[in-house]
């Protein structure tokens, strides 16, 4: 008997939607570090003795920002190849060969 197509498409939206949820909690987690980074950064220019010490929290603060394209790249990555083999196989069942 085949499988009831609706029964896929909603599997298949769930999964989406559970993926996008993740990187969005990833995507959550990295803009808080950014904000603890630079408020931190900004204490420590109140002193002079730590203000070496702000310039670096400012420049790890600032590279963070590189996570937040990084993560709304590899989140397309992933949803495109993900889409990509279920489209290729239309009799999906849950237990999927690919590595989340």
């Amino acid at each position: 008997m085949p499988e009831d197509p609706d029964a896929i498409i909603k599997i298949t939206r769930r999964r989406e939607v559970l993926i996008r949820r993740r990187y969005e909690a990833l995507s959550i987690a990295t803009d808080l570090m950014i904000a603890l980074f630079f408020v931190t950064g900004s204490i420590l220019y109140f002193w002079d003795a730590t203000s070496t010490a702000a310039r670096w929290v400012y420049l790890v603060g600032s590279l963070w920002f590189l996570g937040r394209p990084a993560i709304r790249l590899a989140r397309r990555v992933h949803l495109q190849r993900w889409d990509d083999e279920h489209r290729e196989a239309p009799n999906w069942q849950s237990g999927s060969s690919y590595d989340y």
